[in-house]
């Protein structure tokens, strides 16, 4: 009989045993309680069921990694094959390990921030007061307004305004 693939959600109980054949094969060991919920008919409410617990073993380089990212309290997902069940216990074969997103952020090599993103930041400068700038000079370029907009507009736009430069009436209507 083949073993039986097993897909596990569960909590790591115990610290990542790490250690290495006579021929250099890492192999670590690691507990897993898995709590199913169960949905309660009477009490219209999900609680938890009877904790499962695993024993599980991963191999060669699953082993390093394992032992390098996982700590008690971590939730963690688990591929792997049934091997044995003895004193209350699964024991399983690892295949693939991942750690769960579900409460916690994992990085990866690849994602981890840079040295520079935890370097403290010094703020910016204060502004420093700026001298009013002299008016500009009204020159004769293409864009700018020409000499008597100024005149008017410094002058608060007096009912001198009310008519063009050449003296004749503005009409805002039709």
């Amino acid at each position: 009989m083949a073993p039986s693939i097993t897909h596990v959600s569960g909590t790591v109980t115990s610290d990542v045993e790490c250690r290495f054949t006579d021929s250099g094969i890492a192999v670590c060991r690691f507990r897993l309680t898995e709590t199913p919920s169960q949905w309660d008919a009477a009490t219209q409410k999900w609680r938890d069921g009877a904790p499962i617990r695993y024993v599980c073993t991963a191999w060669r380089d699953l082993a390093r990694n394992a032992a390098e990212s996982l700590t008690s309290g971590v939730t963690v997902l688990v591929k792997g094959r049934i091997t044995e069940i003895k004193d209350n216990s699964i024991y399983l074969s690892v295949d693939d390990l991942g750690i769960s997103l579900r409460q916690r952020i994992a990085y990866t090599e690849a994602s981890l921030p840079s040295p520079a993103a935890a370097a403290p930041v010094t703020p910016p400068p204060a502004p420093q007061p700026t001298a009013p700038s002299p008016p500009r000079p009204a020159t004769k370029q293409t864009g700018n307004p020409p000499a008597w907009w100024e005149k008017q507009r410094s002058s608060g736009w007096s009912n001198t305004a009310a008519s063009g430069a050449d003296g004749s009436p503005l009409h805002a209507g039709r």
